[in-house]
């Protein structure tokens, strides 16, 4: 019967979908599984989200927010964080100095060399996954994939912990499609990641249909319309899955699936007729900020300034994505450049170090915690096509900012990079690090769809980092 009144409403002649389609990926079949699973841990859910709203001051930090630099395909971290000058499996880059004592990366990245004392380099991480799917999913989750447990992205996980109700903007963004194939797991839909295509320009999900006008005729359609979904989605959530519960708020703290799909709607039509939707648009940022983050031509510049605009607004998360790293042939290339092509190198100094320097120039850093990662890193050994394959021995991550410790450099690798030589770091650990430079215990507990109360992060912070 609910099934039926779900769609009944969606498929109305003269709904429109706009607004409500902000979160991608947020299907009838998506929704339905979420009310499912609810009655199979009701109680239990209840129990624990109750307990849970009795804490949530103490749980939320006033506009701590955590961007993700994404780095689809495995980066090199041997050309750009750990190099090995004087090894056969050194490569064609060169080592240069930062504004960190004693810290050297990569010539290709002198921007971010610049902002080396804001950020620290982990050169020891092991997660041994060398699958993309696999190590994309344990990347963003901390988790290894389970066909029976579907592990929310970091990204919910700290929008669920840290983002005001009354936010008017999505709490998790994901810049690039990254965001979206992990999704909010076990969290629910409430902290699905809104997805932004094309960075710089405003996302055509909110925008509402031309047949309904311009100015205020738009808005007050618009509204009509809402009013009108408001009806039907109130009367479904109070008779859903907790009958008895009358309050909005208190079928939230239920876990009831039917309240978190009214709510995250109404996000979305708020968003479509909101002057901040405008906040996606970076046409108003000076010619001197966009020139920082690398100029227009560079898309992941773009992305990091909207992460930077977005975060300055309240939202929690962001992750922005860089693919095209999965260099098995001509890696220096690909890195470097060719002819009028900019390689993946001076795509991400540009975009990363303009990132760092606008957070620590808007006093931002304090608040903001930084995360550079891919799925793994790349072999120290150079291959006949001139490439690096997969490799998640031992390789590096960065971070910086909130109350992480910049201009260090945590662990170390052998002389040809084949091995932890000192400070072998887990995945768990570097959440937990993520987490705590945030302001979060990472201990602190969420529940999965069976029930069971599992940590945020299965490891201990870095010492020296936090």
């Amino acid at each position: 019967m609910a099934v039926r009144q779900v769609q009944r409403r969606n498929d109305r002649p003269g709904f429109t979908n706009q607004g409500a389609n902000m979160m991608q990926g947020m299907t009838r079949r998506h929704f339905m599984t979420h009310v499912a699973g609810a009655s199979a841990v009701a109680v239990s859910g209840l129990q624990f989200l109750s307990g849970l709203k009795a804490a949530e001051e103490k749980l939320k930090k006033e506009n701590k927010s955590l961007i993700i630099l994404w780095m689809g395909g495995g980066p090199s971290h041997m050309d750009l964080w750990d190099l090995k000058p004087g090894d056969q499996n050194g490569g064609e880059f060169k080592p240069i100095k930062t504004k960190a004592d004693g810290v050297e990366i990569s010539e290709v990245l002198p921007t971010v060399a610049d902002q080396m004392a804001h950020l620290s380099v982990i050169r020891s991480l092991v997660t041994n996954e060398g699958s993309h799917e696999r190590g994309t999913v344990l990347m963003n989750t901390g988790k290894q994939p389970n066909p029976v447990v579907q592990f929310p992205a970091i990204g919910s996980v700290a929008s669920s912990l840290l983002t005001s109700k009354d936010l008017p903007l999505p709490g998790f963004i994901g810049v690039g499609g990254t965001a979206q194939r992990i999704g909010p797991g076990f969290l629910g839909m409430m902290y699905a990641p809104f997805t932004v295509q094309n960075p710089g320009q405003p996302p055509q999900n909110i925008a509402p249909p031309g047949s309904l006008g311009q100015g205020d005729e738009l808005e007050e359609r618009l509204r009509r319309r809402q009013r009108l979904f408001s009806t039907l989605e109130d009367d479904f959530a109070e008779d859903g899955t907790f009958p008895t519960l009358k309050k909005p708020e208190e079928r939230e703290a239920a876990g009831s699936a039917a309240q978190a799909h009214e709510s995250i709607y109404h996000k979305g039509f708020d968003l479509t007729v909101s002057p901040l939707r405008k906040v996606f648009d970076v046409k108003d940022e000076s010619k001197a900020t966009i020139d920082l983050y690398g100029g227009e031509k560079n898309q992941f510049g773009m992305g990091c300034l909207l992460a930077r605009k977005l975060v300055e607004k309240g939202v929690t998360a962001v992750e922005v994505d860089l693919g095209g790293w999965d260099n098995h042939q001509q890696v220096f290339n690909a890195i470097r450049g060719t002819g009028n092509n900019m390689g993946n190198g001076p795509r991400l100094d540009k975009g990363m170090g303009g990132l760092v320097k606008d957070l620590v120039d808007r006093g931002m850093w304090k608040n903001t915690v930084v995360l550079w990662m891919g799925e793994f890193g790349r072999t120290p050994r150079i291959n006949q096509n001139n490439g690096r394959d997969h490799w998640a021995r031992c390789w590096s991550v960065v971070v910086g900012g909130g109350a992480i410790a910049g201009g260090q450099v945590y662990g170390a690798t052998s002389d040809d990079g084949t091995d932890v030589k000192d400070k072998p770091a887990s995945l768990g650990d570097l959440f937990a690090t993520v987490y705590k430079g945030m302001g979060l215990d990472p201990t602190t507990q969420i529940r999965d769809n069976l029930g069971r109360p599992l940590p945020i992060a299965e490891g201990k912070p870095l010492a020296g980092l936090v």
